[in-house]
């Protein structure tokens, strides 16, 4: 097990900002599992510390680039003009959100299954696309004994399904997931991310700048510009996309009719916006 004391972190903010899909809340002794490209661990505060169910190894390889640890957010949130009290007031409300770095293939499918939906409903969505047509895996969790010591214990997970996988079932295969008319769009990107040049096209992605970026995703069967934005920020990375979805939209034209001072927070500006967000969603 690692203990490491992260700050600016908060795993429940985090699950409640929705840019994640697959954390889980198990019970009231506030663990947390959590998966990610084929990776599976448990994490729980305690005081001022966290504690993950991998070895140190795993952690500093996975875990520590997955929450973004090395990253200083304070240094972020200080540069907030002292005039912009909604902005202030978000960031310390939502004060433990990061932007997790996740799995581009795993965004790709996710934010397609997000378009005209909810989080409750996509987390449900997504968990039954994973039971279904992902791999069964053991990990490790946490539970704590008697004496109130945490202890590890084996768990058995799914994985997030392979484009290979969904390309294989086929709309007729993920028909009974409730995605509507999203099924089509995942099925086109599944085949489009399969095999070898599926991997190479994934590859190409990852390298490219930002604006590169959001205009090859575009290109693709149902990815209008916020899902693409979405894709940007969560899934390469690219803090200085801005997500515009209905919430934020709501959140402009009230406290920001001239716009958002995108400029200022140039190279940033998307891990303002989740702040901002979360306050909308969870106030």
């Amino acid at each position: 097990m690692v203990r490491i004391k992260i700050d600016d972190m908060d795993l429940e903010q985090i699950a409640g900002s929705g840019q994640c899909f697959r954390m889980e809340k198990q019970d009231s002794t506030g663990v947390w599992s959590i998966y990610a490209a084929g990776n599976y661990v448990e994490a729980v505060r305690e005081d001022d510390n966290f504690l993950f169910s991998c070895e140190e190894k795993e952690f500093q390889t996975i875990w520590a680039p997955y929450f973004d640890v090395h990253t200083d957010y304070g240094r972020y949130k200080e540069q907030i003009e002292s005039e912009d009290t909604y902005l202030k007031t978000a960031v310390t409300w939502g004060w433990g959100v990061r932007i997790l770095r996740q799995d581009l293939w795993e965004m790709l499918v996710t934010f397609l299954i997000s378009q005209n939906n909810n989080i409750p409903r996509i987390r449900g969505s997504v968990k039954e696309l994973c039971r279904q047509f992902g791999e069964e895996k053991s990990g490790i969790g946490l539970v704590r004994d008697f004496n109130h010591i945490w202890t590890e214990t084996k768990r058995v997970y799914h994985t997030f399904p392979t484009p290979e996988s969904i390309a294989q079932a086929g709309l007729t295969g993920i028909s009974g997931l409730s995605l509507g008319y999203r099924d089509k769009y995942i099925l086109s990107i599944a085949e489009r991310c399969r095999y070898d040049q599926g991997a190479e096209w994934l590859n190409m992605l990852s390298n490219l700048e930002y604006e590169q970026a959001h205009a090859t995703l575009m290109k693709e069967y149902g990815i209008g510009k916020k899902v693409a934005d979405c894709i940007c920020l969560f899934g390469l990375h690219h803090v200085e996309a801005f997500p515009v979805d209905t919430h934020v939209k709501q959140i402009l034209n009230r406290h920001y009719p001239k716009g958002f001072p995108l400029k200022r927070y140039e190279g940033y500006a998307g891990i303002l916006q989740q702040y901002m967000f979360y306050y909308k969603i969870n106030q």
